[in-house]
């Protein structure tokens, strides 16, 4: 008999199964679709946290969740043996202008207020490195909290860490003991049918793959584009932000600028080749942050989504606290997430 049913098996679903297996419940994993087959699967794997400004909840959660990542991580690949392709390494960002320029400083001393001694934000000269993105003022930020990962790498190591304790994705089965309902853009359009206002909705994000080997350098993010260094000696670019679209999987023209763009910031870029285009749909919550907790209207049943842009940044603080939730009652969810505002 399972303790927990988690449906779905995207990076929330698989990360709350990992956490519940960690304390020991027995847990069934479901998805009709197989792991990652959403917006999980994707190739980009930015974990950049938010600027170290107008603090809040959601930043906090986010910070806890960037500092617990290096652990989280390696336990999953110690527990499967697969990559993850998890690495901190920082990220470096061009500064457009001297307004932009004070800014920067002035976040310079908030992080060293809110991020303490477990990260920097730094303003510093761009050097005469190729692996830096061209700035007009001369001037980069460099912080140490920027880590990424192989986003679809990343599932298969927790489906392989799952399967090593006994735990696989069924495509189908009958709930037993609570239910976590993380189903992505399904689960969100099943909410609005019934809802007389959007809880939320899918937006698809376009990005690429360029064969160029950086790996260890740091993450860059410049003229809106996250590059990615992975550790396999590709470079991951992206994405777009489409609230409409006719087609959820294929690519166009949109990711055609972004590719223009990162080759422009990055000029050793300009000739590396295109190996993978990729488009999917992430689950946007109404409010932008995750939807976490109860479900007000069906008792034993609880909701995980709306990860967006930042789900595997916050994965393993979710799973932490929906598995004190579920496990032992204790809600540590903060109150801009929690399930009955979203809806």
């Amino acid at each position: 008999m399972a303790d927990v049913t988690v449906r779905g098996a995207g990076i929330f679903g698989l990360s709350i199964a990992w956490v519940c297996v960690q304390r020991g419940a027995r847990v069934q994993l479901i998805d009709p679709c197989g792991p990652a087959a959403g917006s999980s699967g994707g190739i980009v794997g930015a974990l950049a946290p938010h600027v170290p400004e107008n603090w809040n909840a959601k930043k906090a959660f986010q910070l806890d969740s960037l500092l617990m990542a290096g652990a989280f991580w390696r336990d999953v690949e110690a527990a499967g043996g697969k990559r993850t392709g998890y690495t901190r390494s920082g990220r470096l960002q061009p500064i457009a202008d001297e307004p932009a320029l004070s800014l920067a400083h002035r976040r310079a001393e908030t992080a060293t207020e809110l991020w303490q001694d477990k990260a920097s934000w730094v303003v510093e000269p761009v050097s005469g490195h190729s692996w830096v993105p061209h700035s007009p003022t001369g001037w980069i930020v460099r912080d140490t909290l920027s880590a990424h990962l192989h986003p679809r790498n990343a599932c298969m190591a927790l489906v392989a860490a799952l399967d090593a304790h006994g735990v696989t994705v069924q495509s189908h089965g009958e709930s037993r003991g609570p239910v976590v309902w993380a189903t992505g853009v399904s689960g969100l359009t099943d909410l609005n049918a019934v809802r007389s206002r959007s809880v939320g909705t899918g937006v698809k994000g376009q990005a690429a793959l360029l064969q160029y080997d950086a790996r260890h350098a740091p993450q860059l993010f410049a003229d809106t584009v996250h590059v990615i260094p992975h550790l396999d000696g590709t470079v991951a670019i992206g994405s777009t932000s489409e609230r409409e679209y006719d087609s959820p999987h294929e690519t166009d023209t949109q990711l055609d600028i972004i590719i223009a763009k990162a080759r422009d910031a990055v000029p050793v870029l300009r000739d590396a080749k295109v190996v993978q285009r990729w488009a999917g749909v992430r689950p946007r919550a109404r409010s932008r942050a995750p939807m976490l907790g109860a479900w007000p209207d069906r008792p034993g049943h609880f909701i995980a989504n709306g990860g967006f842009k930042i789900g595997f940044g916050m994965a393993p603080k979710v799973a932490e606290v929906m598995a004190d939730l579920l496990l032992e009652g204790r809600n540590h969810i903060p109150a801009g997430f929690d399930v009955e505002a979203s809806l």
